[in-house]
């Protein structure tokens, strides 16, 4: 007879395995400030706090974003739109504050294309990673002030209802702000995909 290895969760992180900004003598792979000197487009910040079933705050959890660039091209071999010479990347990871705040600095992400070739609005793919998850949950990031969004097909699978928990909104008092608050479960659930 063989004994189940039980599951695991995500988390809490340590905070060495969250790239901390040069708290530690190594040169961090990932951060939260994705422009870089070469990077066009319009320069934003994403902040937002993340909140458990209950509407507690999560003060140890760990997103990552994937994004495009602001004319829409994802910096991966695959996509052959890409500049290869572009210091962009498209990529960061962030923790959690006390408060389960967390900011991202980035540029505005162009339209990218669907499978089928139509466009898709300009969004951002958000990994949340927490503990008590066996998993990340994936969900993405549209933009309010977005056209776009009406069209868009992923937007359109998701229940009308629903839909407003993958729209971040512009901060009043600052232009280039948007906030993108993550509820992992409960009344105000932010839709999340299975990928």
């Amino acid at each position: 007879m063989s004994n189940i290895t039980p599951s695991q969760t995500v988390g809490p992180y340590f905070k060495y395995g969250l790239t901390p900004g040069n708290d530690y003598a190594w040169n961090d792979a990932f951060s939260n400030d994705l422009v870089t000197p070469d990077v066009s487009g319009d320069r934003i910040r994403i902040v937002g706090q993340v909140f458990d079933g209950e509407g507690k705050v999560i003060p140890d959890a760990m997103m990552e974003i994937w994004q495009a660039d602001a004319q829409g091209r994802f910096a991966d071999p695959q996509d052959t739109r890409a500049a290869p010479n572009a210091a962009f990347k498209g990529f960061g990871r962030c923790g959690a504050d006390k408060s389960g705040g967390f900011e991202f600095r980035t540029v505005k992400p162009g339209p990218v294309p669907a499978p089928n070739g139509k466009p898709q609005a300009p969004h951002i793919l958000l990994a949340v990673f927490a503990r008590g998850m066996t998993q990340q949950a994936i969900t993405r990031i549209y933009f309010a002030d977005e056209a776009a969004n009406a069209a868009d097909p992923i937007l359109a699978l998701v229940p009308a209802e629903r839909r407003a928990t993958l729209i971040a909104t512009r901060e009043p008092d600052n232009a280039a702000t948007y906030r993108f608050d993550v509820h992992l479960q409960g009344d105000r659930e932010t839709v999340f995909f299975d990928v």
